[in-house]
């Protein structure tokens, strides 16, 4: 008797606009993925902006979030976040690639992020995609004992660049 391996397709999680009417999926991941969690407000600010705001979707179901400001030929990558039960499964990357890219098609040809020095998994993600520690903002995020500093990381998005970037 022979076994026969099951082939499984995993679908690629979708991505599409940001809407208030995502902001309880939203909202209940960011709680669940920092200690110290945008408001609602903030996500309300950001669309009410315009900044590229998107939800990553897996069988329907919001999985993942980004939004990114831009100005100038600047990018600045202002919260990127897959709900923690979801990580380590390429969403993140996925997620961090749609935005640069959507970055670098609109015209700017760098972007910013800042980072906590205490979360090294997106540290390793940002430096695997091309991204540079180019300095520190000195108490810039809440912690439990005070504050904590980030690290500033920037990466130069060439042209054609995005569209080469390899496959997950």
């Amino acid at each position: 008797m022979s076994a026969i391996r099951a082939e499984v397709d995993f679908p690629v999680p979708a991505l599409r606009a940001l809407s208030e009417a995502d902001f309880d999926a939203v909202m209940a991941i960011e709680q669940r993925a920092y200690p110290f969690p945008w408001t609602r407000g903030i996500f309300r600010d950001c669309l009410l902006a315009a900044y590229p705001a998107w939800v990553l979707l897996e069988h329907g179901l919001v999985i993942g979030y980004g939004v990114i400001s831009l100005a100038a030929d600047e990018a600045h990558l202002l919260n990127v976040c897959v709900a923690p039960e979801r990580q380590g499964r390429g969403h993140g990357r996925h997620l961090l690639r749609s935005l640069v890219k959507l970055a670098a098609d609109r015209g700017a040809a760098r972007i910013f992020l800042e980072v906590r020095p205490s979360n090294p998994a997106a540290i390793a993600l940002y430096h695997a995609e091309g991204f540079n520690e180019i300095g520190r903002r000195p108490r810039y995020y809440p912690a439990q004992q005070g504050r904590e500093d980030a690290l500033v990381m920037a990466m130069e998005l060439l042209a054609g660049e995005t569209d080469r970037m390899p496959a997950l």
